[in-house]
């Protein structure tokens, strides 16, 4: 089974949010050698194939690196210009094109899921939901059993078009008492493609061809695409082992939304400048504003496609974080809005690149945001 565990419940970006602030009580020096290759550093550390990352301000790019493997055992290094797949950390660009879609007037704000799919018979429990309360994984849906075994071993046979998939799985969904009654916040792919599929419904336009024309184009994302990536790129790993990307090395097409799309790193960085823009143009500042607005209690609550977390030091105020993996590729970003930096970690493994990511990740924030 593949799909994209809610990596940020556990371990590295909580974890590192709330101790990257102490560094600065640690005796830890505030910025590391120059001379020093940490993503090197850190692959000869972890095991895995191959470790990537960058660190970007609003304007330019600060610091990248990649250092490893291509496929293990092989012999063809990883590049700065590699292509990664970003699992979950697509949800965030998903919950962009929604807001964009909204400032057009070709979304509805604020619809309830009852509006924006009429011709299902919905639940009444989830007839008042929105697609706000979705992107925020607190709509009460879960992905058992409609995300179950049995559709991941027959949803690649699927003849249907994507949408019409999505629609599917929405109806399917939505039509069903909600798996999580109590409310409250409950990861879930699903929440991401009901929202998907919400705006090919609105749009006549398939989530690939939206999430194109309406992010990727306009910020010039020209290496963004969907599933792993193809030709002389990385591959994926299940347990060491690497995968060919023409074989079972993604999720089926259907979770678009909620976690297909590759990139390389430098492009990434266009998307999650946005965050330090205040939309960039691509949405308002008001809407981008909504989307970072930090619990005044300071703890992380989800937010469209993101954990937002109250004041943070290195952050100079709130700060963004998501994690992302198919199982056999890991990402991890990192977002300071106001202090405007971002920094990024990528591995082609999950089982020993994920943690690697994690403690990389948190190197370059020690080095590039002091606290």
């Amino acid at each position: 089974m593949i799909q994209d565990r809610p990596r940020f419940r556990r371990r590295s970006v909580v974890a590192g949010l709330t101790a990257a602030p102490l560094l600065a009580g640690m005796g830890l020096s505030a910025r590391a050698s120059e001379d020093a290759d940490p993503v090197a550093a850190a692959l000869a550390a972890s095991g895995a194939p191959a470790l990537a990352a960058a660190v970007f301000d609003a304007e330019k790019t600060l610091f990248i690196g990649a250092a490893g493997l291509r496929k293990a055992l092989g012999d063809d290094p990883v590049t700065t210009a590699d292509l990664w797949h970003l699992g979950s950390n697509t949800k965030a660009m998903t919950a962009v094109l929604y807001a964009r879609l909204v400032e057009q007037g070709r979304a509805p704000a604020g619809a309830t899921l009852k509006e924006l799919f009429p011709e299902i018979a919905i639940d009444p429990a989830f007839a008042a939901r929105t697609a706000e309360e979705l992107m925020a994984h607190a709509a009460g849906v879960g992905d058992e059993p409609v995300l179950g075994r049995g559709w991941l071993m027959t949803a690649r046979g699927d003849k249907h078009s994507l949408p019409e998939q999505r629609a599917a799985l929405a109806a399917a969904a939505l039509g069903a008492p909600p798996a999580f009654p109590e409310g409250g916040f409950h990861y879930a792919n699903l929440n991401y493609i009901i929202v998907g599929a919400a705006l090919e419904r609105a749009t006549g336009m398939a989530w690939e061809d939206l999430i194109r024309a309406e992010l990727f184009e306009p910020l010039g994302m020209t290496t963004a695409g969907f599933g792993a990536p193809e030709g002389d790129q990385p591959w994926g790993h299940a347990m060491g082992i690497p995968v060919d990307p023409k074989g079972i090395s993604d999720n089926p097409m259907a979770l678009g939304p909620a976690g297909t799309v590759h990139v390389a790193l430098e492009d990434y960085a266009k998307f999650l400048q946005l965050f330090m823009t205040e939309g960039g143009g691509i949405i308002s500042p008001e809407a981008m504003a909504w989307i970072t607005t930090a619990p005044v209690a300071g703890d992380g609550v989800y937010r469209m496609g993101w954990m937002v977390y109250g004041a943070r030091p290195w952050a100079h105020g709130p700060a963004l974080a998501h994690e992302g993996s198919n199982t056999m590729w890991h990402a991890i970003a990192l977002v300071a809005p106001l202090r405007k930096i971002a920094i990024v970690a990528v591995s082609n493994d999950e089982t020993k690149g994920g943690p690697a990511t994690s403690q990389l990740a948190l190197t370059l924030l020690r080095q590039y945001a002091p606290a």
